[in-house]
């Protein structure tokens, strides 16, 4: 990703070489295949066609993620993007759901969202700016890809834009004497390769940020205990509905991931509360189809280095922390770390200034997305095992446990100014995981009641209806051109 984006955008400056470092003999985490709607902007970015994306990774269509078992057990909700109902009155639309509530309306809120009836009912379209009063108008979606393929894509166009592709496995890393930047790597054959600039994306192993330059780390995992998980793909099954699927475990939560091809799936967990093999029991005991492979194991810390930008070292990726996939955000931090460091790309100057914001924005980030894992884990009502019950009376943040506090009084839900998730986003976890509000926006009984309930009722109707006329994500993806041949 890395690559190809500065090849795109700064490649052609006078001077400027790109290397890339990489050895087909370290396996890739390859668990980040699923996304959130700003991946449609990196892709913009690229420049690259839609069609040819989900072909060549074999994408699926996202429309947001479904959760299992969070709140209690046998409970369900999706985690929508896009928005829900249509403000009215001047205020948002949930203030109005809730009055409708207090009056006996027992309609779910994800009635009143697209992308989530859409979504249940496996149906797909892209939104529809041109029709700006129907619920299309706004929809937003994401994708769901195999992450290896993805690499390659980009591999592919990187090297199509100048990018030189160095194969090799670093072992080591040269220091000045004086300023202590990285001046050069050591490959295991004894090559040296310099550079002025060095963009760490080693994983966890953190070889430049971490070991080179010694940058510390802060741990979370007080707030998301936890630290293991084991990954593996299937055969795919009936459900293919445009949904990243995250289910509640005793020790943890599971993913599926449907693609065109296969289904990825996973089982993050505490190894506190559950071994490693009765957690791959339970992996391997609730796939799809069968397992294409044995699970793979992945141990982590729940964090971010201090400095995602140290001298003349920035760590993306799992080099600069790790949250786990809960929401879907591995790839996007990606994005958004490359994203800074082209608007705050460096002369040979280095200024502090500008590498002391980049690493302010990309803490506050880190922390803005923490906040909003720890949410699922603190907002349930199991108490069937040791996992739950700590994570049910955790203290939480101070900044969620505000948003907590303003939400169960009068149903307030706020957004910090760059913060990654949306009111829909906060709103949908906190009533689908229980948390009750007090009280609803007083504008809201401007309506009378009963105008109150037509609107609420006409507004399921037209979000019904609106999806019930989209094609099947299948249909939608055929459409593209862009599915697998019916003889593979």
């Amino acid at each position: 990703m890395a690559a190809a984006a500065l090849a795109k955008v700064i490649g052609a400056l006078p001077g400027l070489t790109i290397e890339l470092v990489e050895s087909d003999e370290i396996g890739t985490v390859g668990v980040g295949e699923a996304t959130i709607p700003q991946i449609n902007l990196f892709n913009q970015l690229l420049e690259i066609d839609e069609a040819e994306f989900v072909s060549r990774t074999q994408a699926t269509y996202k429309l947001g993620i479904e959760f299992r078992d969070w709140t209690r057990l046998g409970h369900r909700y999706i985690h929508p993007f896009g928005f829900y109902g249509v403000d009215m009155g001047g205020i948002e639309f949930h203030h109005h759901w809730l009055k409708g509530r207090s009056l006996g309306d027992d309609s779910e809120l994800d009635d009143y969202s697209l992308a989530a009836v859409a979504a249940r009912q496996g149906r797909f379209s892209h939104p529809r700016p041109d029709q700006p009063k129907s619920p299309l108008a706004r929809i937003a979606y994401a994708f769901q890809f195999d992450a290896a393929l993805y690499a390659r894509f980009l591999r592919s166009r990187a090297e199509a834009g100048g990018v030189r592709r160095t194969e090799g496995r670093v072992v080591d890393a040269e220091q000045d004497g004086e300023s202590g930047f990285v001046r050069a790597l050591h490959l295991a054959d004894d090559r040296r390769v310099e550079g002025d600039l060095f963009i760490d994306c080693s994983g966890f192993r953190a070889l430049l940020i971490g070991q080179t330059l010694g940058v510390g780390f802060e741990d979370w995992s007080r707030w998301l205990p936890c630290d293991r998980a084991l990954a593996v793909a299937c055969e795919s099954g009936e459900d293919r509905r445009p949904l990243t699927r995250s289910t509640a475990r005793p020790a943890g939560w599971q993913w599926r991931i449907p693609l065109q091809h296969r289904t990825g799936n996973g089982y993050v967990y505490s190894s506190a509360h559950v071994s490693d093999d009765a957690a791959a029991a339970t992996l391997l005991g609730s796939l799809d189809g069968a397992a294409l492979g044995d699970p793979r194991a992945l141990r982590f810390r729940a964090g971010h280095r201090r400095e995602a930008w140290n001298r003349n070292v920035v760590a993306l990726g799992l080099a600069g922390g790790f949250l786990e996939p809960l929401e879907s955000t591995s790839i996007h931090l990606v994005q958004t770390g490359i994203a800074r460091l082209l608007t705050l790309f460096p002369t040979l100057a280095f200024d502090p200034a500008e590498i002391a914001r980049y690493n302010a924005l990309t803490v506050q980030e880190y922390v803005d997305i923490r906040d909003f894992l720890v949410l699922h884990y603190k907002a349930t009502e199991r108490d069937d095992s040791e996992f739950w019950n700590y994570c049910r009376t955790l203290e939480p943040p101070p900044a969620l446990a505000e948003k907590l506090a303003m939400f169960r009084s009068n149903g307030r839900v706020f957004r910090e100014q760059h913060e990654l998730f949306t009111e829909t986003s906060w709103l949908s976890v906190m009533v689908g995981q229980g948390i009750a509000a007090g009280g609803y926006h007083p504008a809201a009984d401007l309506l009378a009641d009963d105008e109150t309930l037509a609107r609420l009722g006409h507004i399921r109707g037209v979000v019904e209806h609106t999806a019930s006329l989209l094609p099947t994500q299948q249909q939608w993806i055929r459409q593209l051109g862009a599915g697998i041949p019916t003889a593979a």
